[in-house]
């Protein structure tokens, strides 16, 4: 009856197949499997969306960061770099380094007729602007044409909107830090004209960011023939750490490099901490499920113990009944998984799709930009999160099933058939 020749045999699968269909009789112990298949896959589902949205986000936070900032950035001990254009030669020449790029970069106010915002003014070559295709592919038309002509900046679109401004149009500025007279340090003002705008999707830094030709910021911010640091971009973002030396000996004496890792630990140590956080959270649904298997496969033992009895006086071994019931338990926890799975990774897959119909029909913002600081909800699929959550969901649901089980195959057939 239990095939030596395979692991399990067709007469378990049917067995286990019968106790499993709904009866009138068991229709208790079938809602209690229908409330853990539910659970095991909505927990799988759950998991695999959360941690498909954490990798989303992750992944556009810190590549629309990376995009706009470089992944390392060399200061001087000075304050300012002098021979920058000599230095950003030999930084471009160290393997590995895709550009560099000598910046200025200053906190300015921003005034509209009678409305004023604070602002970052970014200093920056009109060619290194073009190579920076976080922002030049999000330029709107002529932009980069009108960069270099005369006192023009590019700025923000979020900025731009909530100022009324659009290209042409003029805007001015006002540097705390100004020429210093006998009365004082009076602010620097000078009024600029709107080549164009960006939008890289990052609310943060479309709202606050204005690029400035760094010839007009060098003059604006009295830095003349000096930048504040030099952006360096590597080829691999992840081993930064690597470039410091070489970097460092190619800046000289008196410099400092500063990486992405370090400029952002709090954001991508925050990341790593609410991601652990909510894997560990939402693993507790599916163990909860995992539970609702063992009280549904002790209810069917109980129930089914005549029918045990019968099956072990026609010569079923204990480890033949005892594969029945795992079987059983292990087939909702399979089925449960492989639904959690196909849930999760559509909905991931078209998450941004289902928040704007349940924006549209609730008439709320489920996912505002001005407080995620990205315009569209991202999720990211990772092979290696699907793995480990089906790993994890079968693993619950197979050791659920081993005491059941267990007490299955040490049920005593006299005992079971004496009250029948």
């Amino acid at each position: 009856m239990t095939g030596p020749s395979r692991l399990f045999s067709g007469f378990e699968w049917m067995v286990a197949g019968r106790y499993l269909r709904a009866r009138r009789a068991e229709s208790f112990i079938s809602v209690i499997t229908g409330f853990s298949l539910i659970g095991i896959t909505l927990g799988v589902a759950t998991l695999i969306i959360v941690m498909s949205v954490f990798n989303g986000f992750r992944e556009e936070l810190l590549g629309r960061i990376l995009g706009l900032n470089g992944h390392i950035i060399v200061q001087s001990e000075t304050g300012s770099i002098t021979d920058y254009d000599a230095i950003t030669a030999k930084l471009r020449m160290i393997p590995g380094v895709t550009n560099a790029t000598p910046i200025i970069e200053g906190q300015v106010l921003i005034n509209v007729d009678d409305a004023s915002y604070g602002a970052l003014v970014r200093g920056i070559e009109r060619d290194d602007l073009q190579k920076l295709t976080a922002v030049s592919s999000t330029l709107s038309q002529d932009a980069l044409a009108d960069y270099d002509e005369g006192d023009s900046v590019i700025i923000g679109q979020r900025l731009a909107d909530k100022l009324g401004l659009k290209a042409g149009m003029t805007v001015t500025l006002i540097a705390p830090n100004g020429a210093v007279t006998p009365f004082g340090t009076t602010p620097r003002t000078k009024t600029y004209r709107v080549a164009g705008t960006f939008n890289v999707g990052m609310s943060e830094y479309d709202q606050t960011f204005i690029f400035m030709p760094l010839m007009q910021a060098q003059l604006f911010f009295g830095m003349e023939g000096v930048v504040g640091a030099i952006e360096v971009m590597v080829a691999a973002p992840d081993r930064v750490q690597d470039f410091h030396g070489p970097i460092l000996q190619a800046a000289g004496p008196m410099t400092r490099a500063i990486d992405w890792q370090q400029m952002s630990s709090s954001l991508v140590g925050a990341l790593a901490v609410q991601r652990n956080v909510i894997f560990l959270i939402v693993t507790l649904i599916t163990l909860v499920a995992a539970l609702n298997i063992i009280s549904g496969l002790i209810m069917l033992v109980k129930d089914k113990g005549g029918d045990i009895a019968i099956l072990r006086t026609m010569g079923a071994t204990q480890t033949a009944v005892m594969r029945v019931f795992f079987i059983a338990g292990a087939s909702i926890g399979t089925i449960g998984t492989v639904s959690g799975v196909l849930i999760g990774v559509l909905f991931s897959a078209n998450i941004e799709t289902i928040r704007q119909f349940l924006s549209d029909i609730t008439g709320t913002k489920l996912f505002d930009p001005t407080i995620y600081f990205l315009s569209q909800m991202p999720a990211k699929v990772d092979p290696y999160d699907v793995v480990a959550v089906v790993l994890m969901s079968l693993g619950l649901s197979f050791l659920a099933t081993l005491y059941p089980s267990w007490r299955a195959a040490r049920l005593d057939p006299v005992e079971a058939l004496r009250y029948e």
